[in-house]
């Protein structure tokens, strides 16, 4: 009778384990997985670890290498080029693909950025021994006339391997072709003729067809891409999806296109890359929380990936919004280090030093004459930015909501915030170099607190410890007029003055 109990307690036992180990490898998503401006996300998996990557734009270290064991929590653990820009290239520091050579052990990073020399957008790639490894350039490999962006690397029926970019002709009202190209090993030269294997040719579609990403199943390729619109609050992203026998084509579309739009949680989706776990395909793409909108920007946004009968993969738009606001708040003493959260303009070299009185951040009058910046996004509408300060009378130290003159592509910096020098603290408005103070008051010496609380993402208050008690700096302010084309709001530390000077700020906080 023992032994019965026995035998029937251990088979008990392994239907419970097996049972457990299944449920354990079910991926419960908490959307946003990267929160924040994260647009045209990147994943690719290397041993144990995921590793993700998103555009930069115009702020620095350039491409952030994120990394994670569950595709749900990441942490940055490297940047593709922690030192700045290549030296050939300028601004629109877009779209980085990573793709992984099990064979060679080496890590690639495609991106795209803007040529000096000829101002076009141009496609080029970066290596790696490891994602924490050194990231070495290798330049441009494709720029037409038109542009070239946002590569994909795949291989075709035959094991070569193959480059993947859109034509840039919508910024001309021209047709946007998805070119494939033979790239050699080293990833250094494309080789052979370049193939067309589709282009924006359908109503839905609107002006354009982009983001390629390509993965194969059922005896397919499957091509995932995204149409219309990628930005701003009138945007109308959506994702489509083609399939072929052969990577050369011919290509179907999906008749019930577009397989993914917008949800009560999010708006805009597209430009994702999909990846596989435990047999089945997720996709990480960006889209705008319909609770955040441009204030906050494009979030990264993980979704498994369904299948009809016959073979067709589709997102069922299922994605919610699930992440504690709590889980955002950040708090730093500088004690260890920077965190490398933070950022700064790609056209500035910044120079700092941390030690156990805090960061001392050397001032400039550069970004516009905004002062040197160094900035995080902002991860959700409703939020509270504070830092302790302490004074310099050659200095104005402070916070700031770093965005853009105007709502246009490529505009310059421009800010609002709130700054001390010596005994003078202002509120103030800083567009195309010219500055409007909008409050000012005396303060006491000493350190002091300085807060800009943030509601429904542009309803700017400013705030400060005065003798013990936090008040009101100016009214609240009205700053939706600063949000940057295709981007949120950036939270920044400024120090504006002489560079041989330096703001001292002795920690930073925000508070979702």
């Amino acid at each position: 009778m023992t032994l019965k109990i026995t035998r029937l307690a251990f088979g008990t036992f392994l239907l419970f384990l097996a049972f457990s180990q299944a449920f354990s490898q079910q991926i419960v998503i908490q959307n946003p997985v990267l929160p924040g401006d994260r647009p045209d996300p990147t994943l690719v998996k290397v041993g144990e670890y995921y590793y993700a990557s998103a555009t930069s734009n115009e702020w620095a270290p350039l491409f952030p290498i994120f990394r994670s064991k569950d595709m749900i929590d990441w942490e940055v653990v490297n940047y593709v080029f922690p030192k700045g820009a290549p030296v050939w290239a300028k601004n629109n520091f877009w779209a980085p693909e990573l793709s992984y050579d099990k064979k060679q052990g080496k890590i690639y990073a495609y991106y795209t950025a803007r040529d000096k020399t000829s101002n076009r957008l141009s496609v080029a790639v970066a290596s790696a021994d490891s994602p924490l490894g050194e990231f070495r350039d290798h330049g441009p490999l494709v720029a037409q006339e038109l542009g070239s962006i946002d590569a994909f690397e795949t291989r075709d029926e035959a094991g070569r391997l193959f480059l993947l970019w859109k034509e840039d002709g919508n910024s001309q009202g021209q047709k946007t072709p998805i070119w494939a190209q033979q790239i050699n090993e080293e990833r250094t030269k494309l080789i052979g003729e370049r193939t067309a294997l589709f282009e924006n040719d359908q109503e839905w579609e609107g002006n354009l067809v982009e983001g390629v990403a390509i993965f194969r199943k059922n005896g397919y390729f499957y091509a995932t891409y995204s149409a219309r619109g990628c930005c701003e609050i009138d945007c109308d992203y959506v994702t489509g999806v083609a399939r072929s026998r052969s990577l050369m084509g011919p290509w179907e579309k999906y008749d019930a296109n577009p397989i993914q739009k917008d949800n009560a949680s999010w708006k805009c989706p597209g430009h994702g890359t999909v990846v596989e776990n435990e047999g089945e395909f997720y996709m990480l793409y960006h889209a705008y929380n319909t609770g955040g909108s441009v204030y906050v920007g494009r979030q990264g946004v993980l979704e498994k990936i369904h299948w009809t009968a016959d073979n067709w993969p589709v997102l069922s738009d299922e994605a919610s919004y699930e992440k504690e606001r709590e889980d955002l708040d950040f708090m730093d003493d500088f004690t260890q280090g920077l965190d490398p959260i933070w950022q700064w303009r790609v056209t500035q070299q910044i120079h700092y030093t941390t030690d156990e009185a805090g960061l001392h951040l050397q001032a400039t009058e550069e970004n516009e004459a905004l002062g040197t910046l160094l900035v995080q996004g902002t991860k959700s509408l409703d939020y509270s930015y504070e830092a302790i300060i302490h004074p310099d009378v050659e200095v104005e130290a402070g916070l700031a909501l770093i965005g853009g003159a105007n709502n246009g592509f490529g505009a310059p910096p421009a800010g609002m915030g709130i700054s001390v020098k010596g005994n003078t603290l202002t509120l103030w408005e800083s567009i195309n170099r010219e500055r409007k103070e909008l409050a000012s008051v005396k303060i006491p010496d000493g350190s002091i607190k300085l807060v800009l609380q943030i509601k429904d993402g542009h309803r700017l208050q400013a705030k400060a410890t005065l003798n013990g008690e936090l008040k009101d700096i100016g009214t609240e302010q009205e700053v939706g007029h600063l949000v940057p084309w295709g981007m949120g709001f950036r939270l920044g530390l400024v120090a504006k003055g002489p560079s041989h000077t330096s703001g001292h700020f002795k920690s930073v906080r925000i508070t979702y």
